[in-house]
């Protein structure tokens, strides 16, 4: 399957252990660093990966959450896996009220935790989750993150960084991806 000439599904050398549904930012896609790592990491670990992609644009009056449930379930409709884990990004984090009824594995990358509904449902979902986010990021909230933590939730949260994982220097912006892509691959270790 193809988004736009880029593929959307990859399988793993050897048996898949489960499937992992990528489901991206407002402005960020399956193809930006965070993402994209996490992917070749996932592939590593051997998660077969489905790729969302899509124009929020197209949201109109929708609700985000529903909306993004909306194409969660499409994209897990087809699906026979046993083992599922959920990775969102920012928009993609409204996916976390579907992974907890459903208890499924996550990792969060810049969970909207400022939205009282978010950070309620990553608290909900008994699966192991990591989130990942900066203290430059006005849709991050310490306090929460830390009320996560205490109550099983991996997290990186890393001082420097924004909403996109970055910082106005070029090199401690790779650094930042770098400690990300570490910690996923930890996660993924121990899943």
């Amino acid at each position: 399957m193809t988004f736009g000439g880029l593929p959307t599904r990859w399988e793993p050398a050897g048996t898949s252990r489960g499937l992992a549904l990528v489901a991206p930012g407002r402005a960020y896609p399956p193809s930006a660093p965070l993402l994209d790592f996490a992917r070749i990491a996932l592939l590593q670990h051997g998660f077969t990966v489905q790729q969302l992609w899509w124009d929020s644009t197209s949201r109109g009056d929708e609700e985000p959450e529903p909306w993004v449930r909306r194409h969660v379930e499409a994209a897990l409709a087809g699906e026979d896996a046993d083992h599922v884990v959920v990775v969102g990004k920012s928009l993609g984090t409204r996916a976390a009220s579907y992974a907890a009824e459903r208890g499924l594995d996550a990792v969060w990358f810049t969970p909207l935790l400022v939205d009282p509904a978010v950070a309620e449902a990553v608290a909900a979902n008994p699966g192991r989750q990591l989130l990942v986010g900066g203290l430059a990021d006005d849709l991050w909230d310490a306090t929460i993150a830390r009320e996560l933590a205490d109550n099983g939730c991996a997290v990186l949260e890393v001082p420097d960084a924004d909403h996109g994982m970055g910082t106005p220097d070029a090199v401690r912006t790779a650094e930042v991806h770098l400690e990300v892509a570490r910690a996923v691959h930890a996660f993924l270790s121990h899943l």
